[in-house]
């Protein structure tokens, strides 16, 4: 058997042991968690240096973008919101032990519809060290162990990391197995073949890496392959909000999913809006990309042709169109968009009510940025990641993306032929 299949296993039987924990146990895990990570600051950022060193070497390389590098950096700030994180996830609501039902199906026959955890996480991920206190933070809360695979350019500050936190957890009498790190390609991949102990996949990074794992296991996947968002600026928009709003989303930080990558700008106001958000946008470094009518209105040398409608750059670039109207907005979304987050800038209630019922995205906004679509600004305390799929769990997946249910059916002696004959149901919804 190997290393990577025996980690596995120690995490499924600690799933099982940690599945009973109280709410009061989870949460001074929780507080151990967030105080360890604040008093061993220093080696953390000592560790993640030395990932921004390697990874400067790699980015001149071509083998990662500057994208990439600005989601590895951490800050003593970093790790103040870090740990704020994981005590706003103790804060929360206790997902597991919920009642969702409870019917009473005859006399002395009553069943019960409760959340629990999922099991086993296995979360594959680049680049972002945040990513490993939000997994294990709600993890912990959940009820469920989690397996973190990091990229290689962030090896040494997830070690520091999952060995920090780890550490609190003994401090607590939780088993430590409770949170395991794995590293290289080739562990991965073996991760990926343990359908057996392993209930969900959540991959964060790059569209490569998501699509990879989506075609190379049988376990369940969680995730998103791309953040192509929009910002639809409609004729009855604040022209002022819009360009707040797209500003906003497109440069407070353009290296994440969340940040939108296409403006739709309708033809009514493109000739006295789209000036001003050139003027708005190159102070701040953003190229332009657009259209041919948006390249008529902002000049052919100043604004280059869009190649590819479905480019995430998770860079200061964006992309312009003019619509004929929502209709054409509506349309260019659901041929272009990931299905991530769209908003759209109008004053017009009915316009508005229109896209949002027929976009079909995880997140459709009226006069908001893209960028609220992140766990901690839900409410959440954090988030393992964000999901495109229907099914499940579908945008930030905070705690209740981790929870499933079962059935508890308590009877006394009763058998199911007694009820094709002799018996029947009343089937009667109890209070909860």
């Amino acid at each position: 058997m190997s290393e990577v299949r025996r980690l596995a296993e120690r995490s499924k039987a600690t799933a099982r042991a940690i599945s009973s924990l109280t709410e009061d146990e989870k949460n001074r895990a929780l507080a151990a968690m967030a105080d360890a990570l604040e008093k061993n600051a220093a080696a953390i950022l000592l560790a993640n240096q030395n990932d921004v060193e390697v990874a400067s070497s790699m980015l001149v390389s071509g083998e990662i973008t500057p994208s990439t590098l600005d989601r590895l950096r951490l800050s003593e700030k970093k790790l103040r919101e870090m740990a704020r994180s994981i005590r706003s996830v103790k804060s929360l609501p206790d997902p597991v032990g919920r009642v969702l039902e409870r019917t009473q199906l005859d006399d002395g026959l009553v069943l019960e519809k409760i959340t629990c955890p999922l099991g086993v996480l296995v979360v594959i991920f680049e680049a972002r060290p945040d990513a490993i206190t939000q997994i294990a933070s709600l993890a912990i809360k959940s009820a469920n162990a989690v397996i973190m695979k990091p990229g290689r350019e962030v090896e040494a500050s997830a070690k520091v990391l999952v060995d920090t936190l780890r550490c609190a957890l003994r401090q607590c009498g939780i088993a430590e197995d409770a949170f395991q790190l794995v590293l290289g390609r080739e562990a991965a991949q073996e991760l990926l073949s343990f359908s057996d102990l392993v209930d969900l996949v959540i991959p964060r990074g790059s569209r490569q890496l998501v699509e990879h794992i989506q075609a190379n296991t049988r376990i369940p996947v969680m995730g998103h392959a791309e953040g192509i968002c929009h910002v639809y600026v409609d004729a009855a928009a604040d022209q002022e909000m819009a360009l707040a709003i797209i500003d906003d989303a497109k440069t407070d930080y353009p290296a994440v999913c969340n940040a939108a990558e296409t403006a739709l700008v309708h033809e009514g106001i493109a000739l006295e809006f789209l000036p001003k958000l050139a003027v708005r946008l190159r102070a701040k470094k953003v190229r332009l990309c657009g259209c041919e009518r948006t390249r008529e209105i902002l000049g052919q040398d100043s604004t280059e042709p869009v190649d590819d409608w479905h480019q995430e750059y998770s860079d200061l670039i964006l992309a312009i169109r003019v619509v004929h109207d929502v209709e054409e907005a509506i349309a260019h979304i659901h041929r272009y968009s990931s299905s991530h987050t769209e908003t759209i800038v109008t004053n017009d209630d009915k316009v508005a009510a229109r896209f949002l019922q027929q976009v079909d995205s995880a997140g459709v906004f009226h006069n908001a940025s893209t960028r609220f679509a992140d766990g901690f600004r839900y409410g959440f305390g954090a988030e393992v990641g964000i999901s495109t799929s229907k099914l499940h769990a579908r945008g930030p997946v905070g705690l209740e993306g981790l929870a499933t249910y079962k059935y508890l059916l308590r009877g006394k002696g009763q058998t199911a032929g007694e009820y094709r004959e002799t018996k029947q149901f009343k089937h009667r919804k109890l209070p909860l």
